[in-house]
Formats: C-alpha cells, structure tokens, sequence
C-alpha cells in the first residue's frame, strides 16, 4: 500500500546546511521561541529599551536566556545593540529597520490574541 503523501508538492528543498530554505522555517528561526516576540513586543511599545527594563517587564525569563535571545535578535539584524560608555555601563537595545518592519506582524498578533482570548472568555494574558 502506497502512503499518501504530497512530497513532491512541498514548496522547499532541503538545502546542503540541512536547514529548509522555506520561507516560515526562516521566519520562525528568527523570530520564534517563546520570549523573542515578547522581547520585541516590549521593545517596540517602549523604544529604546534597556536590558533591566526588559528583564523587569518579563520576570520568568532568565537572565542567560535574555542574553541569548538579545544576542540572537541582534545577528539577525532585528534589533540594535548601544552600548554607552558611563559607569556603571548603560545598554539600550532598539529595532532596526528591519525589525520594524515586524511592527504590523507584532500589531496583528496582539490583535489576534486579543481576539481570542475574547471569544473563548478567558481575559487578555
């Protein structure tokens, strides 16, 4: 018996890397996880934003995590790191041009949620 299956309709091939060149498979290496919309969505509602605000603003996250993640957003070209040199040294992170052009994506997302928590009466997180 044959498996039914659409291999030949995927609209990606897997590259030499062994990575996906699909266009979701980009997009969620960049920006999925579980913190790094949240990160970017507190970067955007409050821009420039310093790493001890971020931390405030998500207590659960560890601070290597955060670290992580920033550093991640930044070589992707999404966020921008400043570093100040004062004492004790200040650290401000804000979107590039790239990254904002997330902002319509993040806009919906947070409608979206909203909508459903909504609809299935839960409240908004």
């Amino acid at each position: 018996m044959k498996k039914d299956t659409n291999i030949d309709l995927q609209p990606f091939v897997k590259e030499e890397t062994g990575e996906y060149n699909c266009p979701m498979t980009k997009v969620l290496r960049i920006i999925g996880g579980k913190w790094k919309l949240l990160i970017l969505n507190a970067i955007l509602l409050e821009c420039p934003k310093r790493f001890g605000a971020l931390k405030k603003k998500m207590p659960d996250i560890t601070q290597a995590t955060l670290t992580t993640q920033l550093r991640e957003l930044e070589r992707d070209g999404i966020i921008l790191r400043t570093v100040y040199a004062e004492s004790p040294p200040r650290v401000e992170y804000k979107l590039t041009e790239l990254g904002l052009t997330l902002v319509p994506i993040i806009e919906l997302l947070n409608e979206w949620g909203n909508t459903y928590c909504i609809h299935n009466k839960e409240g908004v997180l």
